[in-house]
């Protein structure tokens, strides 16, 4: 599966400047593979260690943090030589050897010529508990497959170059949109798991077979995740932790319109109400990757940070996948959705995961008074209020409000809707597959 982190891995092998990387990612994003394969191929040798498949890794980095005896002891252990400025080391779940995550400001300090690449399905929570120097390390966050990759990924080559070319000026072809869109709502299945996706290429000769066993593996994927909640979080938090994850779903069903509420704290764990006794919780699952937090903000002004409020947010899952899993919702549902007419809350998942996937930064969503807007970006200096409709139907009052009080340059509108830019309004109706375009070239 061709991945869009083999380009920025292969910038950080070139750079001048290289420093250890470290990929943050839940499990079963895909880290494992991508690695593995950019190192055959660019590299003279690549050197794989798994720190959780082998415990005996952990004891070569307890004595000391020196670069050279490290290297020295890891070539016995490899039974074979390892070559500074021609070979790569790939340290492999090193969430279970904090002292070998600690070494690799060590490797930047002494032994700068040897690429190193550490990564973990639970490093965002276990880097919390670690200082590293400040430019000792690069970190690099993975997520599922994009909606563009999963197009590859199946084989859809023709959608996948289209997405990927597809530039402001252009227009979109009645043949080519239906096509988009019926491959989106595959996508809000399936989702981004290489895993999932795998076996859905599979199967496509067979949709309904193919459906059920994208379903089995989701659920079994659910199961490791809660495996992982119990082993590093304690069986008290990991029983926290199991009852939110599995309450977003119905959080984010709650709203009579279809549209993701914000996270209500009230019967999620008993006699839990606010947001102190569950920020704990909240904060793990978001460090671990495993949900995509959308924080309010009450003005359209810069920088938005100032004007977060922390204990009002909404939940969103990591994959449109798990989520429709996690929810016990029949594919069948999301199939028979006609151009948009979908549950809201399931396109707002869909445009978030797109959105942190193609541009890392904090997610938003804006409320003031009864007025609310999906989600606001920042780009070149501008919040940006982005809203999202179901169906045909883009009337957006909140949208009007936002624009006549904070004057963005222009609005966007996702929805059912085919692609067309409103010049004299400054709206920009975008169909939902192209939120990862955005902003628009």
């Amino acid at each position: 599966m061709k991945r869009h982190v083999s380009d920025y891995l292969i910038r950080w092998k070139e750079s001048k400047r290289r420093k250890p990387l470290i990929i943050r990612g839940a499990r079963q994003v895909g880290k494992t593979y991508s690695l593995e394969e950019f190192g055959r191929k660019n590299f003279k040798v690549c050197h794989y260690l798994n720190f959780e498949e082998d415990e005996q890794l952990d004891k070569i980095f307890r004595q000391d943090l020196k670069p050279v005896r490290i290297l020295k002891e890891l070539e016995f252990y490899l039974d074979r030589l390892i070559t500074v400025n021609e070979d790569i080391l790939i340290f492999d779940e090193v969430q279970a050897s904090p002292r070998a995550l600690n070494s690799l400001k060590y490797f930047q300090e002494k032994m700068t010529g040897l690429p190193i690449v550490a990564a973990g399905s639970l490093l965002g929570v276990e880097l919390s508990e670690i200082s590293f120097p400040v430019g000792k390390v690069e970190f690099l966050d993975m997520h599922p497959l994009s909606f563009g990759e999963f197009l590859a990924a199946v084989g859809d080559h023709l959608s996948s170059d289209f997405l990927r070319d597809f530039k402001g000026n252009q227009k979109i072809p009645e043949i080519i949109h239906s096509r988009l869109w019926q491959q989106m709502k595959n996508y809000m299945i399936v989702g981004g798991l290489p895993e999932v996706v795998t076996v859905w290429k599979e199967n496509l000769d067979s949709p309904l077979i193919a459906f059920k066993a994208v379903r089995k593996v989701q659920k079994n994927l659910l199961i490791s995740y809660l495996a992982d909640m119990a082993k590093h979080s304690g069986k008290q938090n990991s029983m926290h932790l199991e009852r939110l994850w599995s309450n977003i779903p119905g959080q984010l069903a709650r709203e009579q319109s279809g549209s993701a509420s914000k996270f209500k704290f009230k019967n999620v764990l008993p006699g839990v109400r606010g947001y102190e006794r569950l920020a704990g919780s909240i904060d793990w699952l978001t460090k671990a990757g495993l949900v995509k937090k959308v924080t309010m903000v009450n003005s359209g002004n810069l920088p938005l940070p100032a004007y977060a409020k922390d204990n009002t947010f909404k939940l969103y899952c990591f994959d449109t996948g798990l989520l429709g899993a996690l929810g016990n919702l029949p594919p069948k549902t999301i199939l028979d959705y006609d151009y948009g007419s979908y549950k809201g809350y399931f396109a707002e998942n869909f445009a978030a995961q797109e959105f942190q996937g193609a541009e890392e930064q904090a997610l938003y969503y804006w409320r003031e008074r009864t007025a609310e807007v999906e989600f606001v970006h920042e780009f070149n200096g501008n919040v940006i209020p982005i809203e999202i409709k179901s169906g045909w139907v883009t009337q957006a009052k909140s949208l009007r409000v936002f624009a006549e009080k904070y004057k963005p340059p222009y609005r966007i509108i996702l929805s059912g809707k085919p692609f067309q830019i409103d010049y004299e309004h400054k709206i920009q109706f975008l169909p939902l597959y192209l939120a990862g375009k955005i902003p628009l070239e």
